[in-house]
């Protein structure tokens, strides 16, 4: 087959593009970077270089191609994080539209059915709800639960205070995936032929924030570790601190409260994988210690 792929040679996007190519695929990866040209093309991948937002560029990326894989960079820095989704996904719209693509297979999150009280994933809905919008595709929306690399972001809290601080903690429940693991569900619906659904979840893992303290502490070393729930307002006041914009780090509280209220798992709970992913977090705990021990 015929695959293009979007972003670049992420977490995701590597591991996706090795899958694919040992498979015998033919594999273009967009990137918006030159410098990962030679990256891609030493995988044994096609590199089309040029921005998410050309509309004109990506129909020309996708023409010919048997399926694609979309997905929106994370962007911390737009000035308006759904307006941001909603540009990429309407330049993949128009683009799969015009090249006539029938294909697509677009990473998402859990929480993305809901339409309010999710900070940033609420881009993730909106995204969704334009893609389906297209008439006469095979669409399916690959909704990740919360990612393990997201936890590297709690090494300086953990090295200044000895634990974390969220406002959400304890005995909430975490549903969380590896990279990894999303690269391998995304390679087989983007082959899949048979049917496949409108909206596959992809998890690695189950665990309680106390739980996940108490492995990640031990792979540091730090045994007695906790993981501990913090007002909204206090969590707000501390993403301040540490140089995010008021606006930025409400979007933080926002996600973290509906973990904490179970607002983002809602769907999930109703449609959880038959099977999950292989990188458990006694796994990812070793890629843990590693960056915390860098």
């Amino acid at each position: 087959m015929n695959i293009i792929l979007t972003g670049s040679l992420g977490n995701i996007g590597q591991p996706l593009t090795e899958v694919l190519i040992q498979k015998g695929h033919t594999v273009t990866v967009i990137s918006h970077s030159p410098e990962r040209q030679s990256e891609i093309e030493a995988l044994g991948a096609m590199a089309a270089i040029g921005a998410l937002q050309d509309a004109d560029f990506l129909t020309t990326a996708f023409a010919g191609a048997d399926a694609v894989y979309c997905m929106v960079p994370p962007n911390f820095a737009a000035p308006d994080n759904r307006v941001y989704y909603r540009e990429i996904a309407h330049s993949y719209a128009q683009s799969i539209r015009q090249s006539g693509v029938k294909r697509v297979v677009h990473l998402s999150s859990w929480g993305a059915d809901k339409d309010h009280g999710t900070g940033f994933i609420l881009g993730s809905h909106d995204a969704e709800g334009i893609l389906n919008e297209l008439p006469d595709i095979t669409l399916t929306h690959l909704r990740a639960g919360s990612f393990y690399t997201n936890l590297f972001g709690f090494i300086g809290m953990i090295k200044g205070t000895g634990g974390i601080f969220t406002n959400y903690g304890g005995d909430d429940e975490l549903a969380m995936v590896h990279p990894r693991d999303i690269a391998t569900a995304a390679a087989e619906e983007l082959v899949n032929t048979d049917k496949p659904e409108a909206v596959r979840y992809v998890v690695s893992d189950e665990f309680t924030p106390s739980e996940a303290a108490r492995i990640l502490g031990a792979a540091i070393g730090k045994p007695d570790m906790t993981w501990q729930y913090v007002s909204d307002e206090q969590a707000q006041a501390g993403l301040e601190k540490n140089g995010f914009l008021a606006k930025v780090a409400a979007l933080f509280v926002e996600l973290n409260a509906a973990i904490h209220n179970g607002l983002l798992r809602e769907d999930y709970d109703k449609h959880k994988p038959a099977t999950m992913g292989k990188v458990k977090l006694a796994d990812f705990a070793k890629e843990f210690a590693a960056a915390y021990n860098r």
